[in-house]
């Protein structure tokens, strides 16, 4: 149950979102560990509401939520695919699970994971037995994390290979820069492009060229965040783009701004 190392990665205006909200993230147990990245639990007291924005990682989530006036209830997040904005006001609090890429699959196996992207779908269309309060109305942080380790075990995931192929796949995209092509990508692992596109329908949601971009993007803002003078023409090249117009156009079509004013915005 250790914390997890803050990895601001896709929050839009991280510093701010720390400001406004307590926001941790949590290991799960170790059984699901494979499956499972993170925890990520958020409480807020706010006197103004408040918009948060991500640019949502190609994962899966189950997302615990109590806001003020309102029943708890939970829902399972598909990958979205835009800018993800929610508001926030009031008292309220989320206790969030985030699957690794592929990971999600083995708690779901009869729909692959293309029918959940894009879409939010509340229990009980959705693990129809679950007990929100059961997650959210302990005081005790560590009883949440408990009662979250409790519902994920107690839906019995099935190994599945191919599950954890999609999982080191994906793992792989995000942290080697030199994958910039889906047909490299697939010769070097010894599949057809058919074959890999076919994997990550089923087990992450969405193709290997969203994934290659969507990492670019969230390094782009990452270098946004935390470089005072960022070298966007050197940046470019570095993510494999053929040109700094590139970047601007996939930065400011999924940001909603261009890169630049995106930087001057948050320093």
């Amino acid at each position: 149950m250790a914390p997890v190392r803050r990895d601001t990665r896709g929050i839009v205006d991280a510093a701010e979102l720390f400001t406004q909200v307590d926001f941790r993230r949590v290991e799960p147990a170790e059984p699901l560990r494979r499956h499972v990245e993170q925890y990520w639990l958020i409480d807020w007291n706010l006197t103004e509401p408040y918009v948060s924005h991500v640019v949502p990682h190609p994962a899966v989530n189950i997302v615990f939520q109590q806001f003020e006036d309102q029943d708890p209830f939970v829902e399972v997040a598909g990958v979205q695919l835009g800018l993800f904005a929610q508001k926030l006001e009031g008292r309220g609090r989320v206790c969030g699970v985030k699957f690794r890429p592929g990971g999600f699959r083995p708690f779901a196996p009869d729909r692959p994971v293309t029918e959940w992207t894009g879409r939010r779908i509340r229990s009980p269309e959705v693990f129809p037995d679950t007990d929100p309060p059961a997650i959210l109305s302990p005081d005790d942080e560590k009883a949440r994390i408990t009662a979250l380790d409790t519902f994920l075990l107690g839906l019995e995931p099935r190994p599945d290979p191919q599950a954890d192929l999609a999982t080191a796949l994906v793992e792989r995209i995000g942290t080697d820069r030199t994958i910039r092509r889906v047909t490299d990508f697939a010769r070097a692992e010894g599949m057809s492009v058919r074959l890999l596109q076919r994997l990550f329908a089923a087990y992450v949601g969405v193709g290997p060229k969203w994934v290659i971009l969507r990492y670019r993007i969230h390094e782009a803002l990452e270098r946004a965040e935390t470089e005072q003078a960022v070298d966007w023409a050197a940046l470019a090249a570095d993510l494999g783009y053929a040109d700094q117009a590139h970047l601007v156009r996939d930065f400011t079509a999924t940001v909603g701004v261009p890169p630049t004013a995106y930087a001057q915005g948050v320093h």
